[in-house]
């Protein structure tokens, strides 16, 4: 079965089970999981039970999509994304948002935790991001073009809608959080990078590190759909401070923002 066959079948399956069909595809990032408890939900599907999917190793990733309402708006959420490092190749990670595609989403809106960069951002600071780096993994791209989801070598001269970008700072303003702005790297993983890695990342203008996202952020924009994101800054990246980096910070400094992600995050959709 070749991966446009998989992507059908996905959204096949997605579609005899869904309620409706979703506008924005929200993804949550490590420790943001319990933002599902805000959106009224309709409808849960395990990631078991659709063809296709791949079910996620990492704690904090349960592996459900999740369809309901938020601030007026049809979302299906993916609780739970996998990564590269788990073994699974690019297009595995991005199957997901491609047959959600089909079912009729037009928006993605990404969600991380990341490692800070900048020497300005602290841990807890949330982040939109403006920008990526991302030849440090496979392009989700490669292989046999899909033709159905955009052409062989698609533009990515603006990833992250501009038009989405400007209402996420609106939401920002009207809720008072704190927003940094940057640009996200994604690096393969599963190992924390070397203090010698996140000198070269800044050096090539990265403000965030993280182990997932570019991906799919990628084979979004050559689906056609409209991209936003937000980094939850869960940690000054290794080598910038004196204390060793572990997923249990991770997942606790994500969980510690909560408060503020679902405000920004629910006014963004309210705005969108």
């Amino acid at each position: 079965m070749n991966e446009l066959q998989k992507v059908l079948r996905a959204a096949e399956c997605i579609r005899a089970k869904m309620p409706f069909a979703p506008e924005i595809v929200l993804t949550l990032g490590s420790g943001l999981g319990d933002f599902a408890e805000d959106v009224d939900v309709v409808c849960e599907i395990s990631y078991n039970e659709i063809d296709g999917f791949v079910t996620s190793t990492v704690p904090g990733h349960e592996g459900k999509l999740i369809f309901g309402m938020l601030e007026g708006k049809k979302v299906a959420l993916m609780k739970g994304r996998v990564h590269l490092y788990e073994g699974y190749d690019a297009q595995d990670a991005v199957r997901p948002l491609r047959a959600l595609k089909l079912c009729g989403a037009s928006t993605l809106f990404l969600t991380n935790a990341a490692g800070g960069v900048n020497f300005s951002f602290s841990a807890g600071d949330l982040m939109l991001i403006r920008d990526h780096i991302s030849p440090f993994v496979p392009s989700p791209l490669r292989g046999e073009n899909l033709s159905e989801f955009g052409v062989r070598f698609p533009d990515m001269s603006c990833v992250y809608s501009k038009h989405l970008c400007d209402k996420v700072l609106e939401a920002a303003k009207n809720t008072g959080v704190k927003l940094q702005q940057g640009v996200y790297l994604q690096f393969p993983g599963p190992q924390y990078e070397t203090p010698a890695e996140i000198r070269m990342f800044r050096t090539l203008g990265a403000d965030a590190v993280g182990m997932s996202t570019a991906v799919e952020a990628i084979a979004a924009r050559h689906a056609g759909m409209e991209v936003v994101g937000i980094s939850c800054i869960s940690n000054l990246a290794c080598g910038m401070t004196d204390k060793p980096l572990s997923h249990e910070e991770v997942q606790e400094a994500a969980t510690a923002a909560k408060g503020k992600f679902t405000a920004l995050v629910r006014e963004s959709i309210r705005l969108f």
